[in-house]
This record gives C-alpha cells, structure tokens and sequence, in this order.
C-alpha cells in the first residue's frame, strides 16, 4: 500500500467517491452490530433466497469499482503510460487486495485448519483483473455483450448440470452446482462454509462480474459528458428496467446473495443506478456536496476503512475484563452496560454500530483534512 497526498484530479466525478464510500459505511454498519444475534432484520442477510437491505452494499461496492475502472484506465492512456505498466499495475494491486483479503480471514488466530481462501476482497480483487484487462481490450459494445452472456452462462450451468442424486435446477442449500462445484475444487479451503458452501465461490464468480461490467458501461456513458439532468434521467431509467428484470427473473431463477445468481445481480445493478443517479445528479449536478461530506471520506480511503475497521474489530473482542463481576469485551460492555437501558436491545445493537462508523469516520476525516490517501 501506499501513501499518496496530493490534488485531486479535477476532471474526478466526486459523486463516485461519494457512492463507493456510502457502501463501505454500509458495510461496516452491517458488519458491526452490537450483538449479532439480536440486530434489526433488514441489516440482516437474507437466510438463503430473498434480499436485504444488507444484501446490498457488496454488489454497490463491485458496481463502484466497474464505474472507477472506467474511468482510472482512461487516465492512464492520457498519462502516456505504457500497456505493460498498466497490467503490471492491474497485477500488483489484485495481488495486494487477495493477501490482504486472506490476511482477514485468518487474522487473530491463523488457524490454518480453517484456512478460507475466498472472501470479500478476494472477489473485489479477481472482478477487478478480470474487468480491468476486458475494458483495455475491448469495446462498450463487446463489455455489454460479455456482462449479459456471464449471467446466461451462470444461469445454464446451474439449470442444466446434473448432480448427484439426480439434482438438477436446483437452487437449495447445500443442493446446487455452485456449492457442489466449490466443494469439488475449494474443499477445505472454505474455513466455516464448508457445509453451506463458500458465498464468494468460482460459479457464481461469473455474475459479479457483471455486477462490475455493469458499473464499467455506466462509466463509460458518464464519460460521454451528456447534461447531468439527461445523463441522471437515463442512468435511472435503466436502473428501473434491471431492477424490475431482477424482480421478473426470480420466478425462475431465485435472488440469493450466497449464491449471486444472475437475478440478484440483474436486481442489485439496478438499484446501484438507482442510487447512483441520485448523488450523481445532486453532487456533481446541483453541486449539494455538503450532506455527502462523511461519504466522501470514506470514499477517499474506502479499502483501508473497510480494512482496519475488521481488524480493530477483531481486536477489541480480545480484550476482557471484569465489571461487576461478569467479563466483558469494550464491544459487549458497550452494548449490554451503557446502551440496553436508553434503547433497548435491537436499538442498542444498531447505536453500536453506528457509533463504531461514527469512529471511523473521524479517523478518515482527519486523513482526508490532510490529504492523505491510502491506495492499494
């Protein structure tokens, strides 16, 4: 990782910053509950087939990622740099972004016979190579073609394959060729989704990148530079007809998170354009940056917030003491001593973890006032 203080570009489209750093809140809000067995539903993942609103901010997040690919690259060409030093740069940055994701994965206790290969990051960082080499090499029109025919793909292997059993279309836990196929290839390298099945499988690799091919094209019409209310206004309407694809789709093929299925990708890619058009239109349209300050700063900073906040996580859980008898950890203390009695239990869960992005924000805000900039 490195450190980078500078200017920002001013041709950057801050409502891009703004978007990938409201998902990482998201994710740090869904992820840091004061207690997870009692936290409100919708910041939940859906059990198996459904969605949350929790279900959103990883598919957001890859959406983000497709958008930044667009328009990162197209700087690189103007910088002169040359083709090899842009894969070399492709390269080391997938490289970091799995290490660091497996570093997650095993840190405190690098039990490595749980050992889980796949993850968050990991995802983020294949979508990332993948997309990045398809965008230097070929056309809008070819990338579109590309993010449709992976979801037919995804959807004719897991309809048609047979399993053992005489399983075929079917999409229940632990009976699906996802899982089986993950099972086959990632067997005891999917710490505890060994019998589940690992979420950030190689299958259903295949829609998110989609989800990040999806992100690339909207890019690439942003880049067309059309008027903010005409370019908002279509980002929109395609944002309706995804999502109500997704919403049609899911009779025949279920939305699941777990297993991001064609559909969920389709719904998910909607409502990013959804949203999306929203900052677009208010911050880089109308100028109203002021309200999407916080999202900024976690933009600017995205993967060393979404890292550092799992990290300290981990660590506060490791530090016990005694109050009033019972052991506490500061999460657990927190939650069950200062903030059940004014909120009660499931608003108690939620304040905590609003109070832990509240955290990290500060922290991000003091790096952005002095523009310091972490990129992997």
């Amino acid at each position: 990782m490195t450190n980078q203080t500078g200017n920002i570009s001013k041709q950057r489209l801050t409502s891009i910053d703004a978007f990938r750093g409201f998902t990482i809140a998201g994710m740090i809000l869904v992820l840091n509950p004061g207690n997870w067995k009692i936290n409100y539903p919708i910041l939940k993942h859906a059990d198996w087939h459904g969605w949350t609103i929790a279900d959103l901010v990883f598919p957001f997040f890859l959406f983000i990622v497709g958008v930044s690919i667009a328009f990162s690259f197209s700087n690189n060409k103007k910088e002169d740099l040359t083709q090899s030093s842009i894969y070399i740069k492709i390269i080391k940055r997938s490289i970091i972004l799995f290490i660091i994701g497996l570093f997650i994965n095993s840190f405190p206790d690098f039990n490595f016979n749980e050992f889980r290969l796949m993850g968050v990051l990991q995802r983020i960082a294949i979508c990332y190579a993948i997309v990045s080499i398809l965008f230097l090499n070929t056309k809008y029109s070819t990338q579109a073609m590309i993010a449709v025919s992976l979801l037919f793909i995804y959807w004719a292997l897991m309809a048609w394959i047979p399993l053992p059993g005489n399983f075929i279309g079917s999409y229940n836990k632990g009976e699906n060729v996802a899982t089986y196929f993950d099972k086959l290839v990632l067997k005891g390298l999917m710490g505890s989704y060994e019998k589940l099945g690992e979420p950030e499988g190689i299958i259903s690799t295949l829609p998110s990148l989609s989800t990040t091919l999806f992100g690339v094209l909207t890019g690439h019409f942003l880049k067309l530079k059309k008027d903010v209310k005409i370019t908002a206004a279509f980002m929109l309407a395609v944002g309706v007809i995804l999502f109500t694809i997704g919403l049609i789709w899911d009779k025949w093929l279920p939305i699941n998170k777990h297993l991001w299925t064609s559909s969920y990708s389709t719904l998910t890619a909607g409502l990013a354009l959804i949203l999306f058009s929203s900052f677009y239109y208010l911050i880089d349209g109308l100028k109203y940056k002021k309200w999407a300050k916080p999202f900024i700063v976690f933009g600017m900073n995205a993967i060393t917030v979404y890292v550092l906040s799992i990290v300290f996580g981990k660590v506060i859980k490791m530090i016990t003491f005694s109050f009033n008898g019972i052991i506490y950890h500061p999460r657990s203390w927190l939650y069950e001593v200062v903030l059940i009695d004014p909120f009660g239990k499931y608003g108690a869960s939620l304040v905590y973890a609003l109070l832990y992005i509240t955290f990290w924000c500060s922290i991000m805000w003091i790096l952005y006032n002095k523009k310091i900039f972490i990129k992997v």
